[in-house]
């Protein structure tokens, strides 16, 4: 499903305090309240693709929860002295309560929350013929499952957020903060009544919407941060058994604009090639497009590429790495182009952007990130935002990668190295079997439980690199034990880092929250 644009609708997505009470009785004649508005089916579903618009708007995929999932992993480095200082400050560790970007994605993930509420609540009071009445369930389904993932979201960065189950009218209905714990299972009973009730697959048309696949993986992820693998198994083998998913035999289809809505593709945002609009709700008429490939990739603004870490991770010979990163020499833009490290003509011969370097095979060279970029069928010249490559939030190669996990951690080693072994051997990818001397050779047995974990740790550091799943992985692992070692993250530190600041809008616009309410090492 391509953006669908709502600008006729109001609901409330942010609690304002002001000093003036009578401003709270304030109508807008203009306006069209939530009590008028939802008198029709068709009206509720212009209401659901509402909720998506803030999905694919500047706050969210469009560009911010990129960035703050990918500042806060050990994934990147700075591609020069251009990245912006809120953006740095993420990456290094320095960040505060005032942070924009995070600030951002907070309030991007609430607007979802608040859009999501009034669906539910003014929907489920809507009748319907029997026939209408599974429509009505879908959008009530397709409401539930993002404000699961918003909840989600929250609870996996933020920790303990306010939980909302209905519009909220004025400052008089803010909460207070619920613990993780709770968060977690508000989002889970949202992932478990959408999967009820989504259906498996979809009409062209609508391509894009929430599905059950979607919602089980929701509800796995969600299991799988609570530590419940028991649970995280059940609703990832449903997924399996959907018996509709699979890998795609190229692995770089996963981020190209010719293979969207693939077999592989559990979950993905919509965009249009029509340009970026730099909208935070994405209620905009026009500019459906995503500034990903400006940011990231070789011809842009490169203002992230990949860490030495990341680089490093790579065994000899994975084809993930030419998939994923762009290396001076390559061709670009049908082979038109080629990228080298300075002193290019500008017509055939392009300056890779960026000042910063990654460290490769002992060389410092500018790598820059492939995934998403359209250069691969384009030259994009120094500026385009006009990225209308869809965003594979979530693939199948991570349920099957997820289940590996759970078989480990409830004892069959075999069905978690199957499962890991079916990623390397996807065809174009093609690598040597965990389980095999050659592996072990590597550095990778695996004979135990711990050895399983490390080789799984490592297939999705490569396999799911720059796709914003690192983070969360992080997080998860950290707080159920399951990191070894070193700390992925170099600034870390316990008691602060584990969560993002409660952002200072929060304190500004809720009276629940106190000082206290800060997560641990942040202080307002």
């Amino acid at each position: 499903m391509k953006k669908v644009l709502i600008l006729t609708i109001v609901l409330v997505s942010t609690i304002v305090i002001s000093c003036n009470e009578k401003l709270l009785d304030t109508k807008n004649p203009n306006q069209i309240t939530n009590d008028v508005f939802y008198k029709s089916l068709d009206q509720v579903g212009t209401s659901v693709n509402a909720i998506y618009a803030v999905l694919q708007g500047n706050q969210m995929v469009g560009r911010e929860y990129f960035f703050v999932h990918d500042l806060r992993s050990d994934e990147m480095k700075a591609g020069g002295g251009q990245l912006e200082v809120p953006r740095a400050q993420l990456l290094n560790g320095s960040h505060t309560y005032t942070n924009s970007v995070m600030t951002d994605v907070y309030k991007g993930l609430f607007t979802i929350v608040h859009r999501a509420n009034a669906v539910i609540t003014n929907g489920g009071l809507l009748k319907v013929s029997a026939g209408d009445q599974p429509l009505l369930d879908r959008y009530i389904g397709e409401a539930k499952f993002l404000r699961g993932f918003a909840y989600y979201t929250l609870g996996a960065l933020w920790g303990g957020v306010p939980l909302y189950d209905h519009p909220a009218a004025n400052f008089g209905d803010a909460l207070p903060r619920s613990t993780q714990a709770e968060t977690f299972d508000f989002a889970l009973a949202d992932a478990n009544a959408a999967s009820a009730v989504l259906p498996a697959t979809y009409a062209t048309a609508d391509l894009g919407r929430a599905s059950k696949g979607a919602a089980l993986t929701l509800a796995g992820k969600i299991n799988l941060c609570k530590g419940d693998y028991t649970a995280a198994k059940t609703a990832l083998e449903a997924v399996k058994n959907l018996g509709i998913y699979s890998l795609v035999t190229n692995y770089f289809d996963n981020f190209k604009d010719e293979t969207e809505y693939n077999s592989e593709s559990v979950f993905e945002v919509g965009f249009l090639d029509t340009g970026y609009g730099w909208d935070a709700s994405g209620n905009g008429t026009t500019n459906d497009s995503w500034v990903r490939s400006q940011e990231y990739s070789a011809v842009g603004w490169a203002n992230l590429i990949p860490s030495d870490k990341l680089i490093a991770e790579y065994e000899d010979d994975d084809p993930r790495l030419t998939d994923s990163f762009w290396f001076p020499g390559d061709t670009y833009a049908g082979g038109s182009r080629t990228l080298v490290t300075s002193g290019g003509d500008g017509k055939t011969t392009i300056n890779i952007a960026g000042d910063n370097t990654t460290l490769y095979e002992g060389n410092q060279l500018k790598v820059r990130w492939k995934k998403y970029s359209i250069m691969y069928k384009a030259d994009p010249g120094g500026f385009n935002v006009n990225d209308g490559i869809n965003y594979r939030l979530w693939r199948y190669a991570d349920v099957l990668m997820l289940l590996a996990e759970c078989e480990n951690e409830l004892g069959t080693s075999a069905g978690a190295i199957g499962y890991l072994n079916q990623i390397r051997n996807r065809a174009s990818v093609s690598m040597p079997n965990y389980g095999t001397a050659t592996m072990d050779n590597a550095g990778f047995p695996v004979t135990n439980k711990d050895e399983i974990l490390k080789a799984i740790q490592h297939e999705r550091f490569v396999e799911f690199a720059g796709e914003e799943i690192r983070n969360i992985d992080i997080l998860r692992w950290r707080a159920n034990g399951k990191i070894k070692g070193p700390d992925p993250i170099s600034y870390f530190q316990a008691n602060k880092y584990e969560l993002l600041p409660i952002p200072q809008d929060e304190f500004n616009t809720n009276p629940k929250f106190t000082s206290a309410s800060q997560n641990p090492g942040y202080t307002n």
